[in-house]
């Protein structure tokens, strides 16, 4: 087996060592992004939900709004009608 120098071992067991202390922070780096992505997600879909309901909201009194005013309208085609049979 042939003799390895003493500086390439100390070498690999450095970077060994240092490869295993970054591992711990890599991970949490890997997680707090993962988590920042999953609340921006988050948020954009609270929004989207939100805007969403307004668009209902908003068609709903549109719809209310139409059928007030067009109550006088229906009142007088019924008497019209009415009329006519008559």
């Amino acid at each position: 087996m042939p003799q390895v120098s003493t500086q390439t071992t100390d070498a690999v067991t450095q970077t060994n060592v240092q490869i295993v202390a970054d591992s711990c922070a890599m991970a949490m780096g890997s997680l707090y992004q993962t988590m920042a992505h999953s609340t921006g997600l988050m948020f954009e879909n609270s929004v989207n939900s939100q805007n969403q309901q307004n668009i209902l909201g908003q068609t709903a009194t549109t719809q209310g709004v139409m059928q007030i005013y067009s109550m006088d309208t229906i009142a007088d085609a019924i008497s019209i009608a009415k009329m006519l049979q008559a």
